[in-house]
């Protein structure tokens, strides 16, 4: 996290968590949109969309947030 200059704050860690939970059942990394519905689903829907992600983890919060979490890059992040 200090290497992409993040924080680490209670909401970071909420979706960090969820994201190790997916990859442990899945063995993948979500993509972004696969990310905002894990996060919905979890979290609700003032936290599901890309807009709070992206407060979270700027730039591509699915690549960033997978980074800090110790997880492989989604499939689709370049």
């Amino acid at each position: 996290a200090r290497q992409v200059e993040i924080e680490l704050t209670a909401e970071h860690w909420e979706i960090l968590n969820l994201m190790r939970a997916f990859y442990k059942r899945r063995g993948l990394s979500p993509v972004m949109r696969v990310l905002v519905m894990l996060v919905e689903k979890e979290l609700g829907p003032d936290k599901g969309n890309s807009l709070y992600l992206l407060k979270l983890f700027p730039e591509s919060p699915a690549r960033v947030a997978s980074r800090i979490a110790g997880l492989p890059r989604p499939a689709n992040c370049v």
